[in-house]
């Protein structure tokens, strides 16, 4: 029986794919990791949860959420498989083409797929989404015919593109020259597959996969070193971290080999030294590699590896990153701390900052002890990526860069793409497919666990079932409109653990009750775990304090010129439709609270309001300003 999804995504025949589809492949009531990782990782300390045992409560964030969920189970499926099935010689059942990034034409078509498949597969991890289950599982049955008619169409065994295994050709003999990046997108679907077979249990992704990475091998094993070293001069996104994470998830020691073929030597070698040789580089294309440098030491134990990864993390966020967490400048990295002299309507390319939270994450389960990495994780999440949607569409559509020109206003820009918000079809960019991915695991990194101990690193209304307790933990707050989170916790009498919280760097004076009485003997120093050590009990509630002041961040290249903060939200002033001809100057000495995040303040000679820059929408803004006088205590 012939499944499809009709337009505007509508499923049909629901009840055949149930049986045919799923059926063969899992029990209906196995949900989220459906089939665990077969090797056990070197040098973690601490351990994600499930993403089935933590969801969102009603938050902005969950608003995120949604509009992103409405987005993917409202696309058409077989628009989305059109560049497949035309490439692999199948019929594209009469389906429209897409636009922009997805256009028959356009040189990397198919990059985007794999973050839909990445999405869909976190929906039904998380919320049990059986439409997202089944979206995918249609999508990966798709593929698979791909596939298997590549005999047909002159392409060798494994190979599944939207574009002709010629351009590999050209891509290994340094002839291509029409802006393709093959094995980026390449690695979107392998991504996209892994996340099917991991979270929904679905043989026939893990078996695509599979053959896909024994077609990476063939053609990598026929290069020399040099040949390979001078292919990876185009850039091929995270090809070595996908096929680590295949060695982790399958336990075959071949996939791990062919991910160490795409260690780039010219970018790993000077930050295994800690040398800062960013400048110049397209940002986008290096963030990945780092990442799969630290799924690398995780299957070795390398430390090389992990050099190379944490000296990226310190380099990139300490001498390229702007006050929102984000970084690059028409996708570039600049100099070593150039942060005021590219303040521009084409900075923070979301791609990399999503980039840089998963290298963050992968940083921090090595060392659970480092609060920075998740201060820093907080800010880029809090100031950049929860504002890069656009809250007035339903679909979720995002923007490319985020200007922090003076008078920047998010949705404009470089017209070539990304200045614009995205739209339904018309768009497919890099930065609208990782968006899918941002928004629809918003959950997935605010508490883990080791034996012992429960780490509380984001502050965002959620529950916990932490199942190998029997304890659930509800997480109330208004967080970062206030300063305070509760924790209560449900079932599990008597057992003993550590509730680890994390204080940030930014406040002073946190305090910690529980059941309404201050633990007095908790270091709660800013920049450290506030550890609390007892046998818990169901209905104990644990209330956290974070003090927020307003402080600068000032830029690296100019002490004169800084972003105002309150806590770990940045604040933008709110300039309507005025245009600013230059930075204005702000009067730190002016900036009071009128209330909650909402602050005012005198620049230039005008009163200007000050707000939440994650919430400046449809507005002129300002971010970085000239400064005078000091903010009062």
């Amino acid at each position: 029986m012939l499944l499809s999804f009709g337009r505007h995504g509508g499923l049909q025949d629901l009840a055949s794919l149930l049986a045919l589809a799923v059926g063969a492949v899992m029990p209906l009531s196995v949900v989220a990791q459906a089939v665990p990782a077969v090797n056990e990782e070197t040098g973690v300390s601490a351990y994600a949860f499930d993403m089935s045992q933590v969801t969102l409560s009603s938050s902005r964030w969950h608003d995120n959420q949604d509009r992103t969920l409405t987005y993917i189970k409202w696309v058409d499926v077989d628009r989305l498989l059109y560049n497949f099935r035309a490439n692999h010689g199948l019929s594209t059942n009469d389906a429209e083409a897409n636009g922009g990034w997805d256009a028959p034409d356009f040189p990397f078509r198919t990059h985007f797929q794999g973050h839909f498949l990445n999405a869909w597969a976190y929906c039904y991890a998380a919320l049990k989404d059986t439409e997202c289950r089944d979206r995918a599982v249609y999508f990966v049955e798709e593929l698979a015919k791909c596939q298997a008619n590549n005999e047909a169409v002159g392409f060798k065994t494994g190979y599944l593109s939207g574009f002709p295994e010629t351009e590999i050709d050209l891509l290994e003999n340094r002839t291509l020259s029409n802006g393709n990046v093959p094995y980026y997108a390449i690695h979107k679907t392998m991504a996209g597959l892994l996340d099917v077979w991991r979270h929904i249990g679905d043989t026939t992704a893990r078996d695509v996969l599979l053959d896909f990475a024994a077609w990476v091998d063939e053609r990598t094993s026929a290069l020399s070193y040099t040949q390979m070293q001078n292919m990876m001069s185009t850039e091929f996104g995270g090809m070595n971290e996908v096929l680590a994470d295949v060695f982790h998830q399958s336990g075959d020691e071949r996939w791990l080999e062919v991910a160490q073929r795409f260690d780039h030597a010219s970018v790993f070698d000077p930050l295994a030294s800690n040398i800062d040789s960013l400048n110049g580089l397209h940002a986008n294309t290096q963030v990945p590699k780092w990442i799969g440098a630290a799924r690398e030491f995780k299957a070795t134990g390398t430390s090389r590896y992990k050099a190379i990864a944490s000296n990226a993390w310190n380099i990139t966020v300490n001498a390229h990153s702007y006050a929102i967490g984000g970084n690059s400048q028409s996708e570039h990295f600049r100099a070593p701390d150039a942060i005021a002299s590219y303040l521009k309507e084409d900075t923070c390319e979301a791609c990399n900052t999503y980039n840089m939270l998963k290298l963050t994450r992968e940083l921090w389960l090595t060392n659970p002890t480092e609060t920075s990495y998740f201060d820093f994780y907080e800010r880029a999440l809090l100031n950049h990526l929860l504002g890069q949607q656009n809250p007035e569409s339903d679909h979720g559509h995002i923007t490319y860069f985020t200007p922090l020109n003076a008078g920047g206003r998010r949705g404009v820009g470089p017209a070539w793409g990304g200045g614009t918000w995205s739209t339904d079809y018309d768009s497919f960019w890099c930065c609208q497919g990782t968006a899918l991915e941002t928004n629809t695991k918003l959950a997935d990194s605010i508490y883990f666990y080791d034996s012992s101990s429960l780490y509380v690193n984001l502050f965002t209304p959620s529950v916990l079932k932490w199942t190998k307790r029997g304890i659930t933990i509800t997480q109330k707050t208004e967080y970062p409109v206030g300063d305070t989170t509760t924790l209560t916790i449900a079932g599990g009498n008597g057992g003993r653990w550590t509730l680890r919280v994390r204080i940030p760097g930014w406040t002073s004076g946190a305090t910690i009750k529980v059941n309404g009485k201050t633990v007095s003997n908790v270091d709660v120093t800013p920049g450290t775990y506030a550890s609390v050590t007892r046998s818990w009990r169901s209905k104990d509630t644990v209330t956290v304090t974070l003090p927020m002041k307003l402080h600068t961040v000032v830029a690296n290249d100019d002490d004169g010129i800084a972003a105002l903060a309150y806590g770990p939200v940045i604040l933008s002033g709110d300039y309507g439709d005025a245009t600013l001809a230059a930075t204005p100057t702000l009067e730190l000495d002016t900036v009071k609270q009128v209330d909650g995040l909402e602050f005012e303040g005198t620049a230039d000679g005008e009163t200007v309001s000050l707000v939440p820059f994650y919430d400046a929408h449809g507005v002129n803004y300002n971010v970085y300003w000239e400064t005078s006088g000091t903010l009062s205590a």
